[in-house]
């Protein structure tokens, strides 16, 4: 029997959320006892695409995510929710640890992947035939596969490069700096409001807010960029509390916004793909360059338009425009001379994916998208369209 392993990125906390949006057949306890397959071929009629290399099980292992367990399994991991099937003799069937067996098999000829052993202990319908009774497990939840890296999207909402509109209206900011100082640097003291129930040593981002993000659909204000200053603790309590600055890379000024450095991000979610048609557009991306994996990203839909956290979005750089001077096989570009070229029919070249995304946090009107895979770079102006 085919197994796989994979070294991957750190995570922390995932569940498969109660009331995701997933088939009946996803929750309910199959109609016929799951039987192994060969894990290259898919049963008949079925659609959802297995890796050509899947295997039979695979072993949980610290550190993986289900985004790299989902590739493991499939061509395309959005097609997750399509699969995984909750083993319902065991506590907890949604939660995936470390240490966990996943078994793909078959249930009236269509894959599924289900838990075969927790941590070790085999699970009624795997082999050995053992039953797990209900039990509060001990591993905590920290220890739980995350759907993406949870190290990641927290650092970026402890540091916002890309601010909401609500966020630069609402949250804390810096009043003024000790001794009258106009600008502030590491070593100084700052004083912020709106932080008052915050506890000494607590540590806080400074970001001073930049230029406005604008929708290229309608021109509309959805945020703005954030430009990170510095950080510090809170060295005394009150309205407003005192900041000591401990590092900055840029001049602190009154009126920059304060975040918490240690955020909690909720990932309680599974990669799916939207059940509407989407359209967005990326109108930023983190630090305005060029992005790769791993990066952050915003785009011009949110709630509003069906967007979610899980959904998952293909990125496609717009195809540009070329003259056609070849129509003839050059001929008639050679009879025309040098100045031929500016003289062709215009030819619209298709858009070409360059990547996907995944929703990780949705606004009404806008979205951060963390990106999972990349084949060219993605710019800000990029489409994000349904997979």
């Amino acid at each position: 029997m085919k197994t796989a392993n994979l070294a991957l990125r750190p995570a922390i906390l995932l569940s498969l959320v109660a009331g995701l949006t997933v088939s009946v057949g996803l929750l309910a306890p199959p109609s016929t006892l799951a039987q192994e397959g060969p894990a290259q071929t898919v049963g008949s009629g079925s659609n959802i695409p297995l890796a050509t290399d899947a295997p039979d099980q695979y072993v949980v292992k610290t550190g993986d995510t289900l985004w790299d367990i989902s590739k493991v399994f499939l061509r395309e991991p959005w097609y997750w929710p399509e699969i995984w099937y909750v083993n319902p003799q065991i506590a907890n069937p949604h939660l995936i640890y470390p240490g966990d067996v996943l078994k793909l098999v078959y249930v009236d000829g269509q894959p599924r992947l289900t838990v075969a052993q927790r941590g070790g202990e085999t699970v009624e319908g795997g082999r050995g035939g053992k039953r797990l009774s209900p039990e509060v497990r001990r591993e905590p939840l920290s220890q739980a596969v995350t759907a993406i890296p949870y190290d990641v999207v927290a650092s970026f909402m402890g540091r916002p490069t890309l601010l909401t509109k609500d966020q630069v209206k609402t949250a804390p900011y810096i009043v003024a700096l000790r001794d009258s100082r106009v600008i502030g640097a590491m070593g100084n003291e700052v004083y912020a409001r709106g932080i008052e129930e915050a506890a000494p040593d607590t540590r806080y981002s400074v970001v001073h807010v930049g230029e406005q993000l604008r929708d290229p659909d309608n021109n509309d204000l959805l945020g703005y960029s954030g430009l990170y200053v510095g950080s510090g603790p809170v060295v005394t309590q009150g309205d407003p509390a005192k900041i000591l600055m401990t590092d900055s890379t840029r001049e602190v000024l009154q009126g920059d916004k304060v975040f918490p450095e240690s955020v909690d991000v909720n990932v309680d979610f599974v990669p799916h793909a939207p059940a509407s048609d989407i359209d967005a557009g990326i109108i930023a991306v983190r630090s305005h360059t060029v992005m790769g994996q791993y990066q952050v990203v915003a785009l011009n839909r949110g709630s509003s338009a069906g967007l979610e956290p899980g959904h998952i979005l293909a990125v496609f750089q717009r195809g540009g425009v070329v003259r056609d001077t070849f129509k003839e096989g050059g001929l008639a570009a050679n009879r025309k001379g040098r100045g031929a070229s500016l003289f062709g029919n215009k030819v619209q070249l298709p858009d070409e994916r360059t990547g996907v995304v995944m929703v990780f946090k949705a606004f009404d009107n806008m979205s951060y998208a963390l990106v999972m895979e990349s084949t060219h770079e993605i710019r800000q102006g990029d489409r994000a369209k349904n997979p």
